[in-house]
């Protein structure tokens, strides 16, 4: 029997999807071969696209090669480095949105060259179905040239582009196939380039860029609107993609931002600065008091060692268009973390409150009489970790003087109330010694984010110290 849509009932459906999205990585990459064996075998029993579609949350950090070929991986062959999986708010020049593939294959494959279409897709099911994956990736570099010259014969003009942006739906899906088609155009060069360099490269050798530079000029030769995208795959094969930059500084024989900027090849830069852009978005739109530390950090890392490699990189001059962009990023990031990093001793000192010891002045004592607030310390421990996490970025994203104040505050601060917590824990009796003993923990647990493990554990001694009956 056929498969069809509606033949599941709609709750039966989301817990397929739940069970399968929650799969572990190797089960789901099992499952999804034999699902797309079954397609490329016309299949009719299973729901293909339901299962994969719940499959890929699982899949999207799989390694391509352990995922069966079909015509349309294949066929997305040249273009996979661009692919972008998390939407962008406007279209960026050398990246494709993996939601555009599916309008763009459906119009390529219905409207604009069904024949030839499907003698490609009847081409390379035989030949991974034969188990003769040569030939299917020969059968997909004799079809990326001839769909690539009937997307772009189709888009030349302004009428054709109003009738595929009509089939396609979206201005950034008919962005995306001028853009695959650019690729497609030169698509064994750009399996050249795969094979030159692996996905993760360490760094961009000089006989990696020799490669290069002889699979650019070719591609230059051949079709000159593709050479750019030359560099900007090689970035997102690299393990520091900022190294991409090497590139065009090898190409044009010059240091200076202004002068790559200018050229085709500086595509690969404004790429790297979308990236960079793209996290300092995500630090400028988090919100206090209540955020996701861990991805907040991620953030602030990533922007640094963007900025970093850029820098290193390239002569950034000052006046120059990548330079006065590279200070004004820098200087949004400053804003918003210095934010964060003023507002830190205030959130972690709420988890620790206090009240005066007396009229006639001296130190604070802790607050013993009401247990922690379970609120007030998990904004205590992320404001703890943001301010660990982002020490080793601090500078590069120009926030290291905010840092270090706050840090020689909560320094201060958290020694006063440790010492302050002791002397309360060797007298305190009932509700208030079980106080002080669970403010002792997250003051314990604070000092050891903030200050060292060393530390930490000196404190944690001196407490067993202070409630020990000889203490008493």
């Amino acid at each position: 029997m056929d498969w069809t849509p509606g033949m599941i009932a709609p709750d039966k459906v989301e817990l397929l999807q739940r069970f399968l999205a929650s799969l572990p990585e190797s089960a789901a990459v099992r499952l999804a071969k034999a699902v797309e064996v079954d397609r490329l075998n016309d299949g009719k029993a299973l729901p293909h696209e339901l299962i994969l579609e719940a499959l890929r949350p699982a899949l999207r950090h799989t390694r391509q090669t352990s995922r069966t070929l079909t015509p349309l991986r294949l066929f997305c062959r040249p273009f996979e480095d661009l692919l972008l999986v998390e939407a962008r708010p406007e279209k960026q020049k050398g990246r494709i949105h993996r939601k555009s593939i599916a309008p763009i294959w459906r119009w390529l494959t219905r409207t604009l060259m069904p024949e030839a279409a499907a003698a490609y897709i009847a081409c390379a099911k035989s030949a991974v179905l034969g188990f003769h994956l040569d030939n299917a990736l020969a059968c997909a570099g004799e079809f990326w040239p001839v769909a690539s010259a009937a997307i772009l014969e189709v888009l030349k003009d302004d009428a054709g582009a109003k009738a595929a942006r009509k089939e396609l739906e979206s201005d950034t899906a008919l962005a995306d196939a001028r853009e695959m088609a650019n690729v497609l155009a030169v698509g064994p060069e750009i399996v050249e380039v795969q094979t030159v360099l692996p996905k993760a490269t360490a760094s961009l050798d000089d006989n990696t860029l020799w490669a290069l530079r002889a699979i650019y000029d070719r591609i230059v030769e051949k079709a000159p609107d593709a050479a750019p995208y030359v560099a900007v795959i090689a970035m997102q094969r690299l393990e520091h993609p900022w190294q991409a930059l090497k590139l065009p500084l090898f190409v044009s024989r010059t240091t200076q931002d202004t002068l790559i900027s200018s050229t085709d090849m500086g595509l690969v830069g404004e790429a790297i600065f979308c990236e960079m852009e793209a996290h300092l978005a995500a630090i400028r739109t988090t919100r206090q008091p209540d955020f996701d530390a861990e991805m907040l950090c991620r953030h602030v890392a990533s922007f640094a060692e963007y900025s970093k490699g850029m820098v290193k990189e390239v002569e950034m001059r000052r006046d120059g268009r990548w330079g006065q962009r590279l200070l004004k990023a820098r200087s949004a990031v400053s804003e918003s973390m210095d934010g964060f990093m003023e507002r830190a001793p205030r959130e972690i000192l709420a988890a620790l409150p206090t009240q005066r010891a007396s009229y006639s002045g001296g130190p604070r004592a802790p607050e013993l009489s009401r247990a922690p607030d379970p609120e007030k310390q998990k904004r205590a421990m992320h404001y703890a970790h943001l301010i660990v996490g982002t020490k080793p970025y601090a500078q590069a994203a120009s926030f290291g003087a905010t840092l270090k104040d706050t840090c020689d505050e909560l320094v201060g601060a958290l020694g006063k109330y440790n010492d302050e917590l002791l002397r309360e824990m060797r007298a305190a009796e009932g509700d208030r010694r079980e106080h002080a003993l669970a403010y002792f923990e997250i003051a314990a647990e604070l000092t050891t984010l903030l200050l060292s493990e060393e530390e930490g554990e000196l404190l944690r001694r001196r407490g067993r110290a202070a409630t020990t009956p000889a203490a008493a």
